[in-house]
């Protein structure tokens, strides 16, 4: 199946650069172009890509309000951000607000197509240990939710892949960690995302992080019942 990309970015040159990466890659085709987050914004809802890959820093509308806005079309595609600086906190932004990873701008033209195939099929964050250690840079002075609380809407196996997933553990390391089948682990996620009224795993990993479920630094997971 084709991966249809949306290109978002306020430098021509960087959106011909990303034309020119993909234009190669057999089953993934750019169906447009946006120069900002609202024209970002409206070509997602006119074009129905599957993938956004959307700038962080853009005129008008930033790449965080653009994702939340993006995240919320019905189909939503899934938005890749891109930044110039792997600490950032308007990446944490945009994770928060749903992207399902985030690009370096000289990141490697392999990096830029796994992402990308990576976020139209819901598996692991790209770049996981870059995204914990950005997750964990903000996650303790976020102002977003922070109660416990809210995990006790999850079983206690679900507070467990919650942390594997956190500490940047893939479908097939979670599974072998806890001795159950990938498809068992999928199946946790995608309870643990509807559960929690969360849109991608990454919004999953801030979670476990804000609330404490794993703390920062080595990732420890913090044990509970229910």
């Amino acid at each position: 199946m084709t991966i249809r990309v949306l290109v978002a970015d306020d430098e021509r040159l960087v959106r011909a650069g990303y034309r020119m990466i993909l234009a190669v890659e057999s089953g993934i085709e750019v169906v447009g172009e946006a120069a900002d987050g609202v024209e970002a914004v409206a070509a997602a809802r006119s074009l129905c890509p599957d993938v956004v890959l959307m700038d962080i820093r853009m005129p008008r509308l930033d790449g965080i309000a653009a994702t939340r806005a993006v995240i919320a079309l019905d189909p939503a595609p899934a938005v890749v951000v891109v930044t110039t600086f792997d600490l950032d906190e308007y990446v944490y932004g945009a994770l928060r607000a749903g992207a399902a990873a985030f690009l370096l701008k000289d990141a490697p033209e392999e990096h830029v197509v796994n992402a990308l195939r990576g976020a139209r099929d819901g598996v692991a964050l790209f770049s996981p240990s870059v995204t914990r250690r950005l997750i964990e840079t903000y996650a303790a002075r976020a102002s977003g939710p922070a109660d416990p609380h809210v995990l006790c809407t999850l079983t206690p196996r679900e507070n467990e892949v919650l942390a594997h997933v956190a500490r940047g553990s893939s479908n097939v390391q979670v599974a072998a960690a806890l001795g159950i089948g990938e498809t068992t682990v999928k199946t946790h996620v995608s309870r643990i995302l509807m559960r929690l009224g969360l849109v991608s795993r990454s919004q999953a990993v801030v979670v476990a992080y804000e609330t404490g479920l794993v703390r920062p630094g080595r990732g420890t997971p913090v044990t509970r019942s229910g």
